[in-house]
C-alpha cells in the first residue's frame, strides 16, 4: 500500500498519470506502471487514494474510540466524508489532504497515525471500508482470488 498524496515525482508513469483528471484512473495507470516495473507477477500493487487517511473517513465518528469527547470534531468531520462521493475522493491538498483534515479537527492526531489507524479502523470493520472505498475493495478482491481458478472466482 502506497499513498497517493505525495508519490515521489520519480514514481513510474508519474508525468503520464499526472494528466488523468480522474483520480481513481490515475491510480490505476501509477498501478500498472509499477507492476510492470517490478516484473513480478504475484505482485499486486495497491495505491491508497489519496492517502490511508481516507480509508478512516468511511465512518470518521469512530476516531472516539481514540479520541474521545470530540463529538463536535467528529461531527465536522462526518459532514466532511458526505461532501464528497467517496472517502477516496477527499482530495489531496497541502491542507485539505485527510490527515490534514483530521489534524485540523483533532490535533492530537499528529504523529498518532500508526496508534490510531488499527483500532479505528478495526471498529470501523472492513465490511464498511468496502462499501465505502471502491478502489480498496478492489484489491481486496483481487487479493481474495488469488490462489483460485477463473471459474472459482466467477462463482463468489
Amino acid at each position: 500500500m502506497v499513498d497517493l498524496y505525495r508519490l515521489p515525482v520519480d514514481f513510474p508513469s508519474f508525468d503520464d498519470a499526472g494528466s488523468e483528471t480522474d483520480p481513481r484512473k490515475r491510480v490505476e495507470i501509477l498501478e500498472e506502471a509499477f507492476r510492470n516495473d517490478l516484473s513480478y507477477v504475484r505482485f499486486v500493487p495497491y495505491i491508497q487514494l489519496h492517502e490511508f487517511e481516507a480509508l478512516l473517513f468511511s465512518d470518521p465518528k469512530k476516531l472516539d474510540l481514540v479520541f474521545p469527547g470530540r463529538e463536535s470534531e467528529l461531527s465536522r468531520l462526518a459532514e466532511t466524508a458526505g461532501e464528497f462521493p467517496s472517502p477516496e475522493h477527499i482530495d489531496d491538498g497541502a491542507e485539505t489532504a485527510p490527515s490534514k483534515r483530521i489534524i485540523k479537527e483533532i490535533p492530537d492526531y499528529i504523529g498518532r497515525k500508526t496508534a490510531v489507524a488499527v483500532p479505528v479502523l478495526q471498529a470501523i470493520g472492513l465490511k464498511r471500508v468496502r462499501e465505502c472505498c471502491r478502489h480498496f475493495d478492489d484489491w481486496v478482491r483481487k487479493l481474495e482470488s488469488l490462489g483460485t481458478s477463473p471459474g472459482d472466482a466467477a462463482e463468489k
